[in-house]
């Protein structure tokens, strides 16, 4: 009867932890949100060096064998009817073609942050969409990130795991040749993160903020008046379609 007794108690205790879960996206700058990564980011814009990174991690409600790769989706929105100059990136023509970076080294000061991929992933963004059906004001950032065969991980439930690392760099903020909206306030959101397996049925999408409310967004400027179709100031962003791992190689291509 004890022991009876003692392996219900540890389903029960599994079964709440797992109920406990809360599978979801957090974005933040500097630091990952577990450890205490700032909501907003304010820049006097009086300078051309420097960077500020936004730092992206992500949480499973359900534990998820061998990972091979994540594909990232992050939406962001101005306030005023069309994206500044600042905030135009890697596209041929574009004001600050190449001050949007990115990259997989998870944060010093990580604690409660852990790095999924155990520093062996590798990748880059694949697109820097801007306008579109959400309105002239958004973008849309479509990102690959993997590790090779031999580093395939098992990750877990209720554990905060640093994915990467986004680089807004300062040039062209003053001067001659400056790129007219550093001041604009601006809202960027996780909007999902599809963690992927040798199977593609075992592959799993990831959207909302962990924490239910904020999380997975962050502000520049304070945000205020950043607006599109997929929300009002700062809400959680319409969840992506899935996609494929192939067509997101693709647009590497």
């Amino acid at each position: 009867m004890k022991k009876v007794l003692l392996l219900c108690g540890m389903l029960l205790a599994v079964t709440a932890s797992i109920a406990a879960a809360a599978p979801g996206t957090n974005l933040r700058w500097t630091n990952c949100f577990g450890d205490a990564g700032a909501i907003n980011r304010t820049f006097a814009c009086t300078s051309n060096t420097g960077s500020n990174i936004l730092v992206g991690s992500f949480e499973l409600g359900a534990d998820i064998l061998t990972a091979s790769g994540l594909e990232v989706v992050i939406d962001l929105a101005s306030s005023g009817a069309s994206l500044p100059a600042w905030w135009q990136f890697k596209n041929a023509g574009t004001c600050r073609t190449t001050s949007l970076s990115a990259n997989f080294t998870i944060p010093g000061t990580a604690a409660v942050c852990q790095d999924w991929a155990a520093a062996q992933s590798s990748g880059g963004i694949g697109a820097y969409d801007i306008g579109g059906a959400a309105g002239a004001n958004t973008a849309r950032v479509k990102m690959a990130i993997a590790v090779p065969p031999s580093a395939l991980v098992d990750l877990f439930a209720a554990t905060e795991y640093f994915g990467y690392n986004l680089a807004i760099n300062n040039a062209k903020t003053v001067g001659t040749g400056a790129c007219a909206g550093c001041a604009t306030p601006v809202c960027i959101v996780f909007n999902s993160v599809k963690v992927t397996t040798p199977i593609a049925a075992n592959d799993r999408v990831i959207s909302g903020a962990t924490n239910g409310t904020d999380s997975n967004y962050a502000t520049w400027q304070g945000g205020a008046g950043a607006s599109s179709i997929r929300g009002t100031g700062c809400p959680q962003a319409t969840p992506t379609r899935n996609a494929t791992w192939g067509s997101v190689k693709s647009l590497y291509r």
